[in-house]
């Protein structure tokens, strides 16, 4: 949790995932800067994934928070983005200025 609070956005994500690569090319897209947690390429990456399943979140990644708070599904990010909700909440949590 420590670390999900460290930006205004943070993903955990594995360099091999293709789910997470989507994910971060779409926060690239809105020009947030994400803070990015490679967990096959972090040396305590299995414990945070560990953490990640912890927190109920299977698959473990891609994990976002916004805000600090869990958005926890490739599923949920998309439908927020095609809703239009997803630049609003980026925006409450000081991930987008404008």
């Amino acid at each position: 949790m420590k670390l999900a609070s460290q930006k205004a956005v943070v993903i955990f994500s594995k360099s091999s995932c293709c789910m997470c690569h989507a994910i971060k090319t779409l926060f690239y897209d809105l020009d947030v800067n994400p803070a990015i947690h490679e967990l096959d390429e972090d040396p305590n990456g299995r414990e945070m994934e560990k953490a990640l399943q912890r927190l109920g979140c299977n698959p473990s990644v891609p994990t976002m928070f916004i805000g600090g708070k869990l958005v926890n599904s490739t599923n949920t990010i998309m439908s927020l983005h095609l809703g239009g909700s997803l630049v609003p909440m980026l925006k409450e949590a000081g991930a987008l200025w404008l």
